[in-house]
């Protein structure tokens, strides 16, 4: 029930405030409720998150723990109520909004609020009661109004967060910034793998849970809980709206919709099955608005400025075929599925927003050896049965499903759609790109978009993964891949960390930050590099400093 209110009631003390927050978000803090003394009261144990934030509204987000023995994934524990308020203020002295809800097992106790009512482009703090217990504080941000010039907008970009990898520092580094409309999370928000699967077990930081690898529901409940029992992560949710989508890990690695390359149907049943228990967990506990057919595909508009379209990679695509494999081309199997194309493409070509932004879970610039002149290159890939483009180096990526990328880059062209921006994780490297239209012949031919790609924010990089000595091997890869790919402008395999997006109405600027070390939960940070696309460019370009 959502109720809007012209005042507050008397202001509520904070349990655990947030210990949790202090730290990075020091003004997300408060007192400590005395219902925190009784174990037996509710309990706020993981934190509180917002999302999707539209011009009147955001969905907010927590779990309650009702009894001690309510642990996500048990089942266990009674209904209980929840008491919901939004205010202006982080006293909830002039508190806007207010409605109640039921945490019950059959959601795991989590509890979601579609608060509407709001005004636009308005910062709000948020918190939730149950059992007189309060939870800590949140604030949270609507966009600006449909048909608003907004300024500008901002936004932290993350990706590919493994547990056992490493500390979320980078998490925390963008809890503690101030001038962030929303976080953008682009995908591989858990990991499915047991312990010590992957990284190894000789690289494993700290344990998640379960230990081994999640196949039912409960356990991908126990998993979503185990991580949003991080500290920085709840501190990121804390300050910030987020807006996720999922990559495969959500699942299983390198999911298609038939199945995926980490699932054994002889002992871990039905791929249907497994992949129903992932999406139900990942609609509990993330911040995001399930749509009726199950995905994340939505959009979402920051104003006249910017129109933020959100892809879902794994639901709907083809089997990955393998490398160097000419399939890649072959027009039937699909990355997006030929509905989910179909709404991108109309929804870019419809666009009056000056920035079209894709969040799109794997890279869609080709990446590939061995390029020839385009006059060599596609009769012998035809004779040969090659990709046209080049042999791919990751076929899970659009590179594996060429004509998907072919026929949404010619709809570009030919409907002149102009500013469009990829944003892209995945692959634990930065990257700066232009997305050709014909990479052989690139720069010759034209760009008909651009890409930025963040890194992890601690799944293992290249050298982490061979085990050797930070650059070893990046360097000369790195080399080569620049060598064959001249629309490549920038890759970093090296480092960890995250990205912070600044779209104005002449520029897109995406700063990239590393951490220090993962595997200190002190990490410091520090900015890296920036490129930039100008409006009407469809090229990236390096810029020497941050938008400040």
């Amino acid at each position: 029930m959502t109720s809007l209110i012209p005042s507050a009631p008397s202001r509520r003390s904070v349990v655990k405030a947030a210990a949790v927050t202090a730290v990075a978000a020091p003004a997300l803090a408060a007192a400590a409720s005395p219902a925190a003394a009784d174990s037996s009261a509710p309990a706020f144990l993981h934190g509180v998150a917002s999302g999707d934030p539209l011009p009147d509204g955001v969905l907010l987000w927590t779990r309650v723990t009702p009894t001690p023995d309510a642990v996500p994934g048990s089942g266990k524990g009674p209904d209980v109520a929840v008491y919901w308020e939004v205010a202006e203020d982080r006293d909830f002295a002039r508190t806007v909004a207010r409605g109640t809800a039921t945490a019950t097992a059959g959601s795991d106790h989590t509890v979601k609020a579609d608060v509407r009512g709001l005004r636009p482009a308005t910062a709000y703090w948020f918190r939730f009661t149950a059992g007189g217990t309060v939870s800590p504080a949140g604030r949270t941000r609507t966009t600006p109004a449909v048909d608003a010039a907004a300024p500008g907008v901002r936004f932290g970009v993350v990706s590919c967060s493994n547990w056992e990898a490493g500390y979320f520092s980078a998490y925390r580094h963008l809890a503690a910034r101030s001038d962030l409309d929303a976080v953008l999370h682009l995908g591989d928000y858990i990991y499915e793998y047991q312990s010590g699967g992957y990284p190894a077990e000789d690289q494993v930081v700290r344990r998640h849970e379960p230990l081994h690898e999640i196949v039912s529901l409960s356990d991908y409940r126990t998993r979503h809980g185990k991580y949003k029992t991080d500290a920085d992560l709840q501190a990121l949710h804390a300050a910030h709206p987020m807006i996720a989508i999922w990559d495969d890990h959500e699942f299983a690695n390198d999911a298609w919709s038939g199945g995926a390359e980490n699932h054994t149907p002889e002992t871990e049943g039905a791929w249907a099955a497994r992949v129903a228990a992932g999406k139900q967990a990942y609609f509990e506990w993330m911040p995001v608005r399930a749509s009726t057919e199950g995905t994340v595909y939505r959009r979402l508009r920051f104003g006249k400025l910017a129109d933020l379209h959100l892809l879902d990679l794994r639901s709907f695509r083809s089997q990955q075929t393998s490398v160097g494999n000419g399939s890649v081309d072959d027009p039937e199997r699909s990355i997006t599925g030929r509905a989910q194309l179909d709404w991108l493409k109309a929804g870019l070509a419809g666009s009056d927003a000056t920035w079209k932004l894709v969040g799109t879970s794997v890279m869609i610039s080709p990446v590939a050896f061995g390029a020839l002149p385009a006059h060599l290159l596609e009769p012998l890939a035809e004779l040969l049965g090659l990709p046209k483009e080049g042999l791919a180096i990751n076929v899970d990526q659009w590179d594996g499903y060429t004509d998907d990328r072919k026929e949404l880059l010619a709809h570009l062209t030919q409907r002149a759609v102009q500013n469009t921006v990829f944003l892209t994780g995945d692959i634990h490297m930065a990257w700066a790109n232009d997305v050709p239209v014909k990479a052989a012949t690139y720069p010759l031919s034209a760009s008909a978009a651009t890409e930025f790609v963040v890194t992890s924010v601690t799944s293992d990089n290249l050298d982490e993964m061979l085990k050797v000595a930070p650059g070893t091997l990046s360097v000369v890869a790195a080399t080569a891949i620049k060598a064959a790919n001249r629309h490549v402008k920038w890759v970093d395999m090296d480092h960890h960390g995250y990205g912070v997006l600044d779209v104005t109405a002449e520029q897109s600027q995406m700063d990239y930050y590393t951490v220090s070390d993962k595997r200190r939960p002190d990490a410091t940070s520090a900015w890296s590099r920036s490129y930039r696309t100008r409006k009407g460019t469809q090229k990236v370009e390096r810029v020497y400093a941050p938008v400040r």
